[in-house]
């Protein structure tokens, strides 16, 4: 018989590499969508944070794309759901910054539309995003380039930040 810590571990298993990460960042979207005002009378943002979602969402788009861009010029898979189908390693161009510039890219998404909903309760939706992308896909995700890559994998963790 299972104990319940057992339990929880393979429930929580489960969720690895499951659902697609922009999906995933489009229901957490939805929900900063759905978040009500509370707590906008007592933090009023100055007019000007309104518009530092253009600058959000520039740096995040430029992550996404530089990502994708290196895995297509390496000619490896750009599907977060089997990472152990990666032909690559990438350690190149935006990898050199962070080793995850696609979920970069979508939490500064995130924080964009944080930002320009104006409510201050969003500002959880990107930091929910990055709890849940490291848990389910990140952690998930290194242990099959660990095994796919060894040495010069677990090198390039020991240099290169998970986020930023």
């Amino acid at each position: 018989m299972h104990d319940h810590s057992t339990f929880v571990r393979l429930s929580m298993s489960f969720l690895n590499n499951r659902v697609p990460p922009p999906v995933v960042a489009l229901l957490v979207a939805a929900l900063m969508w759905w978040l009500p005002d509370a707590g906008a009378d007592a933090l009023v943002w100055p007019s000007w944070v309104h518009w530092m979602a253009l600058p959000a969402l520039a740096m995040g788009l430029g992550f996404d794309l530089a990502g994708l861009y290196e895995f297509w010029r390496f000619k490896t898979t750009v599907n977060p759901l089997s990472p152990a189908r990666a032909s690559q390693l990438v350690t190149r161009g935006v990898y050199r910054i962070t080793r995850n510039p696609m979920y970069v890219g979508l939490a500064l998404n995130l924080l964009a539309w944080a930002l320009y909903l104006d409510k201050p309760l969003t500002l959880l939706g990107p930091v929910a995003f990055m709890a849940y992308i490291t848990r389910f896909q990140i952690q998930p995700e290194e242990q099959a380039l660990l095994g796919l890559f060894g040495e010069p994998y677990a090198h390039y963790m020991q240099s290169t930040r998970r986020w930023l």
